[in-house]
Formats: structure tokens, sequence, C-alpha cells
């Protein structure tokens, strides 16, 4: 009898001290894709060319497969502990290659 409180006794201090444990553990701050902050947002215009948006951007991390002229700057960003969160901005060009559409999603 007294073993089996031992043993339910033991497996529940383990269970409590693994799940305390983790918030003890450090978590580096994890960031992925393109970084763009308001101030490179707020210099992009509809009417700018593709060369000027790399200039102020950068390259996009993705690029429509399909040949369209859709371009995605993707931002993922991880703080620790917290809970991830995610930036697109999609831009779309005319078949001369300037800029038609901006899209923020986030």
């Amino acid at each position: 009898m007294y073993l089996k409180i031992l043993i339910s006794t033991t497996i529940i201090i383990l269970i409590i001290g693994c799940s305390t444990f983790k918030q003890l553990v450090y978590y580096s701050n994890i960031n992925q894709g393109n970084y763009i902050t308001k101030t490179d947002m707020d210099k992009i215009y509809i009417g700018m060319t593709q060369e000027q948006v790399i200039y102020t951007l950068g390259t996009p991390i993705i690029q429509d497969p399909f040949g369209s002229s859709t371009w995605f700057y993707v931002f993922r960003q991880q703080l620790g502990h917290a809970v991830m969160s995610q930036r697109i901005l999609t831009i779309t060009f005319d078949n001369k290659g300037f800029l038609v559409k901006i899209k923020k999603d986030y």
C-alpha cells in the first residue's frame, strides 16, 4: 500500500517539477524572414519600380511561383516563451514592373 502511494507521489512530483522547469529554461528570441519596420513600409508607394522596392525593403523572401509579379515579405518573431507573431507584406506589380498594390497583413 505504501509502495503505491510512494510511486504515485513520486510521479506527481516529477510531472510538476518538469512543468515548472520549462519556465526556468532560457529561450532565445527567434527572428525569421524579412525584418521590415514601419518606417521602411512608409517609404514605399504606388508607382515605384521593382528595383526601387528592392533597394528600400530588400529582396523578398517569396516570389509568386506561377509567374505573376507578386512578392511576399514575411517576418516571424518569437520572443522567449511568448507566442510566435507573424507579419506579411504583399506587393503586386503590373506587367511593366510598376507597383500597383500594397497589402499589409498584421
